[in-house]
C-alpha cells in the first residue's frame, strides 16, 4: 500500500452517512484541553504503552477525565496517521458506526480503496466489508491509530464482535484505543494473557490530592491541603466534581468556607449543577438552557425557535467560553454536557409542566425546514404531532425509505407510536405503507383507500408540490399493492399517474430521493412478469438495474436484477440467469444491506440451475437460503409461485413425486392468472403422470398449455412420443417459432425429443446427431438433467464413441477415449438418470435376498410401493429381472 496521504480523504469519498445526512465532521476532531486542563504525566506516560499493544481502554465514569487524557496524549506524541471517532447517540446501527469510522479513517488520511466498500444500511454491515478493511489496515506501511471517543454509547454486541474481528485481522497495521464508560464486550483476557493490553481505569483516572491542588490553583484557588484533601475524598477525585466545585466556588467571596459547606450539605451533583450553575444565569439564559435540553445538538437558530427570541448566538458562545457545561461541536453547532442535560431536563417537567412536546414541535418544525428530515422526524414523534410527521415524510417524497433497508427498520418504529387517531391522507399512506411491507394486504389496503379518498378530496388551496409528493407516494403504494396482488393493470395505472405527477413534483425532491421511481418501476416490472409480458418487464426491471449505483437504490436493483434472471431461466437461458442472480445478489451485499423488498428470487434461480445441472445438493441449500431470506420479504406472487416451482422440480429430480405435486398445488394468491406459472405447474403434473406411466395424461395436460410456451411444447411433444404419437410430438415442435428465441434449457430438450423419434423411426444416423447438437450445446452451460431425464432409448446411443466423447468429463464420468479404441465391457454407459434414495435402499436389500414383502416390511412401506419403486429402478437400470438389477447396481458402484 502506498504512504499515507497528509491531505486528507480524496473528494470522491462519500459525504454523508446511511441516512443520508452528511458526516458530522466534529465527530472526527480531536478535543482541544481549555486553558484549565491539567496535563498528568503518569497518565501520558502510561498512555504511551498504546504505541505497543493492538488494544488500550481507557475505562472510567462520567467526567473522569478520559477524553481530554487521550486527546493530549495524542496532541503531544502526535501518532501519525490518526483517526478520532466520536461516537453519536445510544443504540446506533453496525453500519451507522462502520461508515462513521470508514469516514473517520479517511479524514485522518489512510488511504482506503473503494473496493472496500461502504454501509448503506444503518442497521447492518457486511462481513464482506470488514475482511476487506481489515485486509488493507494490514497492508499499511505504518500503523493506524484510531480512537473511539464514548464507545460506551456503543451498546450492540454486533458491532463489538466486528470491532474484535477487524482489530485481529489488521494485525499490526491498526492500534485501536476506546475510551469508554463501561466494559467493552470484547475478549479482553485474551488480550491481557498475550500482554496486548493497556488498561487504564477510573481508580488511575482519579486525581490525587496533589493534582487536585494545581487543578484548583488553574482555577485561581489556593487552598489548605486539608481542604483539597478533604474534596477529593468528597468527590473520589472525580475530574467533573472537582471542577464544578472550582467553578462555582471561584464565584464565591469566600472559596474556602463555600467548598466546606459543599462538602457537608450537598452530596448530589444535580442539586449542585442546578443550584450554583443554573441558578447563576440570568433568568433568559436559564430559559434557553432549559429549552435546548430537549435536543441532542442545536444551533443558535434553533435555540432561538424554542425561546422565540433572537439572541441565542451571544449567549452559546459566552457559556461555551465559560465552560458552562455547553460543548461547542463546530460550525456553529453546540450540545449540553451529558448530566447536565438530564437534569435539566428533568427540572424542565418540574417547573413547565406539558412545556416539553412544544418544545418538541418547534424543533421538528424548524429542522425540516432547514433540510434535516431525520431529527424533524424524530422531534416531532416526540411532540406526539402525528399529523406534521406523517406529512414530513410523505411531503419530503421519502415514503420510499421503508421499503429499501436504509432506514426502514428506525422509520417503522418511529411510526409504530403513531396515534392512531391520526387521520390525514399522509399518515393512512404511511400506515399503508407500513402494513404493506409487513405482508398486511388487508389492513394495507384499507389504509390506502382512505389516503386516496383524502388526496381526491385535496383542495386547490393547499400546497401543491406537498399535495403532488403525496399522490405520487401513492401512486408508488398504488404499484406495490398491484404487483403484491398480481394485478398488472392496476401496476399499469398507477405507472400511468405516477409520469404525470412527476411533472407536479419539485425536481430537487426526486434528486434526493431516486429510491421512489426506482421502486415504482421495479413493481411495475414486477406485475408485468406475473402477466407474462416479459419484453416489457425486462424493459422496466433494466431501467433499475441499470440506474446509478448510490446505496439508495441498492435494493431496487437487487430486486430488478433478480426478477431479469427469473426471466432468463423461464426463457431457458441458464447460464445467463445464473450470472444475473449472483449479480443480484453481489449488489446488496457491497452495501451490507438486508433484504426487506427482495425475497430471495435470486437464490430461487440458482436452485432451478442447480437442478438442471443437476447438481441437487446445491439446489436444496439455495432453497433453504431463499426461505432464510425471506422473513420480512414482500410476499409477492411472483417469489410463492418461483419458490413452489423450483421446490417442486428439485423433488422430481430426486424422485419424489409426491412431494413434488404438494409443492405445486400450495394456491399462489393473485387477481390473475400467471401463464407461465400455470405452464410450470403443468409441467409438474405431467411430469408425475410420465413417471407414473401415463403419458397419454401427461400429453392431454399439456395440450391446454403447449402453445403459451416454449418449454411447454417441448414437453408436450415429450409426452406425446411416451404415448405413442411421434407426428404430434413433431408437430408441436414444429410450431415453436424462431422469433422466441428460447435458451439451451429448451433447445437441448427439443433436440433430445426429435432425437428420440427419429431413434424410434429407425434412422439411427439421425438421431445421432440430434443427440450431438444437443451435447454441445448443453456442454457449455452443463446442462444434465435433460439428458437425465430422456429414458432409456439415449443409453445405447451415448455409447457410440463420437457421443462418448462429447459426454465425457460433465455429463459421464472419466476422461473421453481415444479414437479407435475398442470400448471394454466395464465402459459401458452409465445410469443416465440417478436413482433416488429409496429406491437405493431397495437394490441393497435385493441383494440380501430379500423378498418383496420382506423389504415392504423392512421399510415400513407397503408392498405396492415397495414395486413401484422397484418398477422404475428397472428402468433406470435399462434390466428387466431382480438378478440383473443387482449385478448392474454393482457394475455401477450402487452396492
Amino acid at each position: 500500500m502506498a504512504g499515507f496521504e497528509e491531505n486528507g480523504p480524496s473528494p470522491e469519498a462519500p459525504q454523508a452517512d446511511p441516512h443520508g445526512d452528511p458526516f458530522l465532521r466534529t465527530r472526527f476532531a480531536v478535543p482541544a484541553p481549555p486553558v484549565t486542563f491539567l496535563r498528568r504525566e503518569r497518565l501520558v506516560t502510561h498512555l504511551d504503552q498504546a504505541l505497543r499493544t493492538p488494544l488500550t481502554m481507557v475505562n472510567g465514569s462520567a467526567g473522569a477525565g478520559k477524553t481530554l487524557l487521550v486527546a493530549d496524549w495524542a496532541a503531544r506524541r502526535n501518532p501519525r496517521p490518526l483517526a478520532w471517532l466520536t461516537t453519536d447517540t445510544e443504540g446506533q446501527g453496525p453500519g451507522m458506526f462502520w461508515a462513521y469510522l470508514l469516514r473517520a479513517l479517511e479524514v485522518a488520511g489512510v488511504p482506503l480503496s473503494a473496493g472496500v466498500g461502504r454501509p448503506a444500511d444503518a442497521g447492518r454491515a457486511a462481513p464482506g466489508l470488514l475482511s476487506r478493511l481489515a485486509a488493507e489496515l494490514s497492508a499499511c506501511e505504518r500503523p493506524v491509530t484510531v480512537v473511539v471517543d464514548e464507545y460506551d454509547r456503543v451498546t450492540d454486541p454486533e458491532i463489538a464482535e466486528q470491532l474484535a474481528f477487524v482489530l485481529h485481522h489488521a494485525g499490526p497495521g491498526m492500534r485501536l484505543i476506546l475510551v469508554t464508560r463501561t466494559e467493552p464486550l470484547l475478549p479482553l483476557h485474551r488480550y491481557r494473557a498475550a500482554g496486548e493490553l493497556t488498561e487504564i481505569r477510573d481508580a488511575e483516572l482519579a486525581f490525587t490530592p496533589e493534582e487536585a491542588a494545581r487543578l484548583l490553583e488553574l482555577h485561581g484557588l489556593s487552598l489548605p491541603v486539608d481542604a483539597v484533601r478533604g474534596l477529593v475524598d468528597r468527590t473520589r477525585g472525580w475530574a467533573a466534581g472537582l471542577r464544578l466545585c472550582a467553578l462555582a466556588a471561584g464565584e464565591s467571596p469566600d472559596p474556602q468556607a463555600y467548598l466546606k459547606e459543599f462538602e457537608a450539605d450537598r452530596t448530589a451533583v444535580a442539586d449542585f449543577l442546578l443550584a450554583e450553575v443554573l441558578d447563576r444565569q440570568p433568568p433568559a439564559t436559564r430559559d434557553l438552557l432549559l429549552r435546548v435540553s430537549v435536543l441532542e445538538r442545536f444551533c443558535a437558530g434553533l435555540a432561538d425557535a424554542l425561546t422565540e427570541r433572537t439572541d441565542a448566538g451571544p449567549v452559546l458562545a459566552r457559556l461555551e467560553r465559560e465552560n458552562a457545561f455547553v460543548e461547542h461541536l463546530g460550525h456553529a453547532w453546540y450540545r449540553l454536557h451529558p448530566l447536565f442535560a438530564e437534569i435539566l431536563r428533568a427540572h424542565l417537567r418540574m417547573r413547565s409542566p406539558g412545556l416539553e412536546p412544544e418544545l418538541h414541535r418547534r424543533a421538528a418544525r424548524w429542522l425540516r425546514s432547514s433540510g434535516s428530515l431525520t431529527e424533524a422526524l424524530g422531534h416531532g414523534a416526540d411532540a406526539g404531532d402525528w399529523e406534521f410527521t406523517a406529512g414530513a415524510l410523505v411531503g419530503d417524497l421519502a415514503i420510499g425509505q421503508l421499503f429499501t433497508g436504509l432506514r426502514s427498520d428506525d422509520l417503522a418504529a418511529l411510526f409504530s407510536r403513531m396515534d392512531p387517531e391520526a387521520g390525514s391522507p399522509a399518515a393512512d399512506l404511511v400506515r399503508a405503507a407500513r402494513e404493506l411491507s409487513a405482508n398486511d394486504l388487508g389492513h394495507g389496503l384499507a389504509h390506502l383507500r382512505h389516503a386516496e379518498q383524502g388526496l381526491a378530496e385535496g383542495r386547490a388551496t393547499e400546497d401543491a408540490p406537498e399535495l403532488a409528493a403525496a399522490r405520487l407516494s401513492c401512486a408508488l403504494l398504488q404499484a406495490l399493492a398491484a404487483r403484491l396482488t398480481g394485478s398488472p393493470a392496476r401496476a399499469e395505472t398507477a405507472s400511468a399517474a405516477a409520469d404525470r405527477l412527476r411533472e407536479q413534483v419539485p425536481a430537487h425532491l426526486l434528486e434526493r430521493h431516486p429510491e421512489l421511481l426506482a421502486l415504482l418501476l421495479t413493481h411495475l416490472g414486477s406485475a408485468r412478469l406475473w402477466a407474462g409480458r416479459f419484453e416489457e418487464a425486462r424493459a422496466a426491471l433494466s431501467t433499475v438495474a441499470g440506474c446509478p449505483g448510490g446505496d439508495s437504490t441498492a435494493l431496487p436493483r437487487e430486486d430488478s436484477l433478480s426478477r431479469l434472471a427469473l426471466i432468463d431461466y423461464l426463457d431457458g437461458w441458464t447460464g445467463r440467469a445464473e450470472r444475473g442472480a449472483r449479480a443480484a445478489l453481489a449488489e446488496t451485499e457491497r452495501f451490507g444491506l438486508p433484504q426487506p423488498s427482495a425475497p430471495g428470487v435470486e437464490r430461487l434461480v440458482l436452485a432451478a440451475v442447480a437442478v438442471d445441472r443437476n447438481e441437487l445438493g446445491r439446489a436444496a441449500q439455495a432453497l433453504l437460503d431463499a426461505d432464510a431470506d425471506a422473513g420480512p420479504a414482500l410476499a409477492d406472487p411472483v417469489t410463492a409461485a418461483g419458490r413452489a416451482v423450483a421446490t417442486a422440480r428439485l423433488h422430481l429430480a430426486r424422485g419424489d413425486v409426491r412431494a413434488a405435486l404438494e409443492a405445486v398445488e400450495s394456491s399462489v394468491r393473485a387477481d390473475v392468472p400467471s401463464p407461465w406459472a400455470r405452464g410450470h405447474t403443468a409441467l409438474v403434473v405431467a411430469a408425475a403422470h410420465l413417471a407414473e406411466g401415463r403419458p397419454r395424461a401427461a400429453a392431454g395436460l399439456l395440450e391446454e398449455v403447449s402453445h403459451e410456451q416454449a418449454v411447454c411444447a417441448v414437453e408436450a411433444a415429450r409426452a406425446q412420443l411416451a404415448a405413442g404419437r411421434p407426428a404430434a410430438a413433431l408437430d408441436l415442435l414444429d410450431r415453436i417459432r424462431p422469433e422466441d428465441r428460447p435458451g439451451p434449457a429448451v433447445t437441448v430438450r427439443a433436440a433430445l425429443v426429435r432425437a428420440q423419434a427419429a431413434d424410434a423411426a429407425g434412422d439411427a444416423a439421425a438421431s445421432r446427431d440430434l443427440v450431438a447438437r444437443a451435447l454441445r450445446e448443453a456442454r457449455h452451460e452443463l446442462l444434465r438433467r435433460p439428458f437425465l431425464e430422456a429414458g432409456p432409448w439415449l443409453r445405447p446411443v451415448l455409447a457410440a464413441p463420437p457421443l462418448r466423447t462429447l459426454a465425457a468429463g460433465w455429463l459421464t464420468p472419466g476422461p473421453a477415449p481415444q479414437d479407435g479404441a475398442p470400448a471394454r465391457p466395464e465402459e459401458r454407459p452409465p445410469v443416465v438418470e440417478e436413482l433416488s434414495g429409496r429406491e437405493c435402499d431397495v437394490l441393497r436389500r435385493l441383494a440380501e435376498m430379500m423378498s418383496t414383502e420382506e423389504i415392504a416390511a423392512d421399510l415400513y412401506v407397503s408392498v405396492n410401493t415397495v414395486k413401484t419403486h422397484l418398477k422404475s429402478a428397472y428402468r433406470k437400470l435399462a434390466v428387466n429381472r431382480r438378478n440383473e438389477a443387482v449385478r448392474r447396481a454393482r457394475e455401477l458402484g450402487l452396492l
